[in-house]
């Protein structure tokens, strides 16, 4: 009877034993497939960039490139004058101005959003200016800034206002006319205030679509920040790419670049982290 109970247990470990090969084996499959393509894309990537850098002299190569960043971000907050600022303050000037813009818009456009999509008048209203509008490039905002604000950091918030708000406008609307209508019937027939209706059916309801608005106007507002920076100047990475230009430093350009990428990138996934958070999806 021992033998049998000791040749149970060998098969019960040899099973557990090939389980977990298993799933180490997929676990590893997995993590291949989520890192190789990206790392083999990269690759590929800078050994296509290091082949043109060979044909074109003016264009310094990925290793050059890199050699000059570690020069640029071991002293990122230099002063030599006010046109003459490190890296790192240019980077914080560009998303302070990113902030406030982006921050104003979202004051502005969230609440219009919600009225819009609550109250048909008021879309009907809306509608033909906000179809004008919309479609205007953001940089055709800028003259009318320096008019008004006579100054260049107003005018480029200006410029990011105006060109980032309309899609968190849009999308809440969006959201707001997906409410399902026997929602706003029995907070009718229960007599429950505006506000009651915003805060327990609407905003509940249309947080997903609001996120994804939101989502959409940092990526807007941080592609037009670099654009209006050039032309207004003063500090900030456009202004800084600007600069390296006239004074031929490609290497600067390239690395202005590449942070603008990452920058971005980390803007945006962050929100989208914050979207999955709040998603009917995740289970909160």
């Amino acid at each position: 009877m021992m033998s049998n109970m000791n040749s149970s247990l060998g098969a019960i470990k040899s099973s557990t034993h090939v389980q977990t090969r298993a799933q180490l084996r997929k676990r590893l499959q997995r993590l291949s497939m989520n890192v190789l393509p990206p790392l083999l894309g990269i690759l590929v990537f800078l050994g296509l960039w290091q082949a043109l850098a060979g044909f074109r002299q003016d264009l310094p190569g990925p290793a050059t490139t890199w050699a000059e960043a570690v020069v640029l971000f071991s002293d990122p907050f230099y002063e030599n004058g006010p046109n003459d600022v490190g890296i790192g303050w240019n980077i914080l000037h560009s998303l302070a101005r990113v902030g406030l813009g982006f921050g104003l818009a979202a004051l502005v456009g969230i609440p219009v959003g919600f009225l819009i999509g609550r109250w048909q008048l008021l879309a009907g209203m809306l509608a033909p200016i906000m179809g004008i509008l919309r479609p205007v490039s953001p940089l055709a905002w800028l003259p009318i800034g320096l008019l008004v604000f006579q100054k260049a950091d107003p005018a480029s918030i200006w410029v990011i206002f105006i060109s980032s708000i309309w899609p968190m406008i849009m999308n809440t609307a969006a959201g707001v006319r997906q409410v399902p209508q026997d929602y706003l019937n029995v907070a009718r027939v229960l007599n429950l205030s505006e506000w009651k209706v915003f805060t327990t059916i609407l905003f509940p309801a249309v947080l997903p679509y609001l996120l994804t608005g939101v989502r959409l106007s940092i990526g807007v507002a941080w592609l037009v920040i670099v654009a209006a920076e050039m032309l207004t100047g003063g500090t900030g990475l456009g202004f800084w790419v600007w600069d390296e230009w006239n004074n031929l430093n490609v290497a600067h350009i390239l690395i202005a670049i590449f942070v603008v990428g990452l920058i971005g990138l980390a803007l945006e996934q962050a929100l989208v982290l914050l979207a999955r958070r709040f998603s009917y999806g995740s289970g909160v």
